[in-house]
């Protein structure tokens, strides 16, 4: 984690998100709170993402082409090399079992969209073991 412009920690965020318009908003509520955000379109490239460039934390959609979010935050939480890497799954789904069923996956958090931004940070930083 390198220190953000307001003394806060900046965080390296994948997001795996199937949809640009979503990617884009994550993206722009991210940086505008100091985070640096890297994006993949779909799972497998996502989990390769996640091995390659060692995030600090992955927000993961349910629904993609392929791979779905459960099956790769499953992946993330099993591998060695990026079982550390907290995962947020993000979905439209919002049911209390999708909820279980995601956390059982190894995630950290589970957030319906859309998110409230300041929740949304709060719960990244809560992730990312910041208060």
């Amino acid at each position: 984690l390198s220190i953000g412009l307001q003394g806060e920690p900046m965080a390296r965020i994948l997001i795996i998100e199937d949809s640009p318009t979503d990617t884009r908003v994550f993206t722009s509520l991210l940086e505008r709170n100091g985070h640096e955000v890297i994006a993949a379109g779909n799972a497998e490239d996502g989990i390769d993402m996640a091995k390659s460039q060692s995030p600090d934390l992955v927000l993961m959609d349910v629904i993609l082409p392929g791979m779905n979010g459960f099956q790769a935050t499953r992946a993330l939480s099993k591998d060695p090399g990026t079982s550390a890497i907290p995962v947020i799954i993000v979905s439209t789904k919002g049911m209390e079992t999708d909820r279980v069923w995601g956390m059982r996956q190894g995630a950290k958090d589970y957030i319906v969209k859309p998110p409230n931004e300041k929740d949304l940070i709060q719960r990244i930083n809560t992730a990312l073991g910041q208060s």
